[in-house]
């Protein structure tokens, strides 16, 4: 599942047939990866990590977190019950409600990732972004890329994407990206 539905995709690249379909929902399932790679988890799913720590809390590295399913000891001993502990979904940061503190880690912690809903200026700057990178489909006389010229053109590179992610989309996350270190 991605980001953004099939007929979504369609609809931005005003495709009506259904000859490219694999194509595009390969295209579908590479724009949620990059959206992600900002803003942290869109698409719920599970999420199974070892995290290290020690003290007051410990912190999940992909937030949005829904719930903690389970936190146990990497190395063997009791899982925690995570009914007395408090996750705070948008950071990601676990306490635990007595006050107390963990020890005993690394842990393996799971737990859903991801939001109820895809934020309409998330879901606008995936379809933007598909538009972006679809156009390498096209060839230069059909509005392909060629120079920077195009209202998609790109003046600074995206951190770890290059120039593959058009300043429009990078404005339209800016509300969602995840504090760094964190996604």
């Amino acid at each position: 599942m991605g980001l953004l539905t099939l007929a979504e995709a369609k609809a931005q690249l005003n495709i009506v047939t259904d000859t490219n379909d694999t194509e595009i929902t390969a295209y579908i399932e590479a724009v949620t990866e990059v959206i992600e790679w900002h803003v942290g988890p869109v698409v719920e799913r599970i999420v199974t990590e070892e995290i290290d720590g020690k003290g007051l809390y410990l912190l999940l590295l992909h937030p949005p977190v829904r719930s903690l399913t389970s936190l146990t000891p990497v190395l063997g001993g009791t899982a925690v019950d995570v009914a007395g502990l408090h996750v705070n979904g948008v950071t990601g940061v676990i306490r635990r409600k007595d006050g107390g503190s963990f020890s005993g880690g690394p842990w393996t912690a799971v737990y859903p990732a991801g939001r109820d809903a895809v934020p309409p200026t998330v879901n606008l700057a995936g379809r933007i972004l598909l538009q972006h990178l679809w156009r390498t489909q096209l060839g230069q006389a059909r509005g392909g890329l060629a120079g920077g010229n195009s209202d998609f053109s790109v003046t600074e590179p995206a951190p770890g994407f290059g120039y593959a992610v058009p300043n429009r989309v990078l404005q339209l996350l800016e509300p969602y990206k995840q504090p760094p270190g964190v996604a």
